[in-house]
């Protein structure tokens, strides 16, 4: 679906300079696990020849347009089923786990069993408090930290999507289809825990983040939206009654 929608800002109009892409917590409990998402860069790599891979313009302009989210804390979890035979998970670092069991519950959860996309792949759901809204026509694309090696692989993949964030801001998830379900999924605090791809209305020109502000207004529009996926299949249809309802502005940077 298209959507075409000019919003306001203020600054210098839309259409001008970096497409400006707001990021924010929906919550401040234990914000401080939670570090800001960062540009995706190639590191510590030789750049001093000038045919160095890590200098070629199309190395950068890729890598400008994605930005990394850390994963807050270290998870080890196996898959198993209870007596009853429903899917659970095991947190395989127990007593030695950073997080507490009631807490780890609350943020991760084992999708529906009756909703997996194939029956012999567990999805499971890590909720994040992580925002991303913009005042221009912008789609956000999570997909897997592609550019990240790990000595062990993981035993799936990353279930991804793409959404429009100036119109259907939504807070991100984890979703991890569960290939190889006898295999344990390890993550480390601090590693991408995904990448987030922005499209703006014009290729040229380049995603700059910027913290934004909680405001009423951006409030009163998730409560709006909020939880619409719950009662809908195809929440995409709404995208218009969603812009009727829309602020002129979501993005107010932190400070600014």
């Amino acid at each position: 679906m298209q959507v075409n929608i000019l919003y306001d800002r203020p600054d210098d109009g839309p259409g001008s300079g970096p497409v400006q892409v707001g990021w924010l917590r929906t919550t401040d409990m234990a914000a401080v696990l939670y570090d800001p998402p960062q540009r995706l860069s190639s590191r510590d790599v030789a750049r001093t020849h000038a045919k160095s891979a890590a200098r070629c313009p199309a190395v950068i302009q890729m890598e400008s347009r994605y930005f990394q989210v850390p994963c807050p804390f270290d998870l080890h979890l196996g898959f198993a089923r209870d007596p009853k035979g429903k899917p659970v998970f095991i947190n395989r670092l127990g007593a030695a786990s950073p997080i507490r069991a009631n807490k780890l519950n609350e943020l991760l959860v084992m999708v529906n069993e009756a909703e997996w996309r194939y029956p012999d792949r567990p999805t499971i759901q890590l909720m994040l408090p992580y925002l991303f809204i913009a005042d221009e026509p912008v789609w956000i694309t999570q997909l897997g930290p592609f550019a990240h090696y790990r000595r062990e692989s993981l035993p799936g993949t990353i279930f991804g999507g793409r959404f429009p964030i100036s119109v259907w801001p939504r807070p991100l998830m984890w979703a991890f289809e569960w290939h190889e379900p006898d295999r344990d999924i390890v993550l480390k605090r601090g590693e991408p825990l995904f990448y987030s791809q922005f499209e703006g209305p014009s290729p040229d020109r380049p995603i700059q983040l910027v913290e934004a502000e909680r405001t009423p207004e951006l409030d009163r529009y998730l409560e709006a939206i909020g939880g619409a996926v719950n009662y809908v299949n195809q929440t995409f249809g709404l995208f218009k009654a969603a812009e009727a309802l829309r602020p002129p502005r979501l993005v107010t940077p932190k400070g600014g």
